[in-house]
């Protein structure tokens, strides 16, 4: 089979699963991978099937097929997603920190990653991809805001305020962040 064939399979997969058609982009993706297995795409399209049949083992080793292939923050934050689903929480956060090495500004995973570091109590070691990520757009508002919130619970009150600072002047309508500022503020 040619390319073509392979990226005419992959777009229908695609099509299909946005339509929500689950049999018809399960088909076509399988089609893809038949045509050409060096590409990472269809394995991450079949994982989202098998995520949406609730088949996480099948997710799980589709996202691994396609890291293998080819690493991502889409291949890695799929297993990070599987793993957290399966209660293996340290495996689950090790996979979000490595996958916003490829992609920092990921909110997607980026909210993930601070979850299971709350979870875990281990804030101090997503702070660094939440910097990565401001510093390549600091109009990341909720990364922002994240940053505070890991500054604030491990007592560290005056790194905190000064983020709020410049979280407020840079988005001077945020709600949460003038309260938060207030509460701080009048202690």
């Amino acid at each position: 089979m040619s390319n073509l064939d392979y990226e005419i399979n992959k777009e229908l997969g695609e099509c299909y699963l946005f339509m929500g058609e689950l049999d018809k982009a399960e088909e076509y993706y399988k089609k893809a991978v038949v045509s050409d297995a060096v590409h990472p795409d269809p394995y991450l399209g079949l994982a989202t099937i098998a995520i949406h049949k609730g088949e996480i083992d099948d997710a799980l080793t589709l996202y691994r097929k396609a890291e293998a292939i080819e690493a991502s923050d889409k291949s890695l934050g799929g297993i990070g997603l599987v793993l957290m689903e399966q209660g293996k929480h340290e495996e689950a956060f090790e996979c979000f920190i490595k996958a916003l090495e490829f992609n920092p500004q990921n909110l997607l995973l980026i909210n993930t990653a601070v979850q299971e570091a709350h979870y875990l109590n281990r804030l101090p070691d997503v702070m660094p991809s939440l910097e990565a990520a401001l510093k390549l757009n600091s109009e990341l508002h909720a990364v922002r805001y994240a940053l505070i919130g890991c500054l604030i619970h491990q007592g560290r009150e005056a790194e905190g305020l000064a983020e709020l600072e410049t979280l407020l002047s840079l988005c001077p309508e945020h709600v949460e962040a003038k309260e938060l500022y207030e509460a701080i503020k009048n202690k």
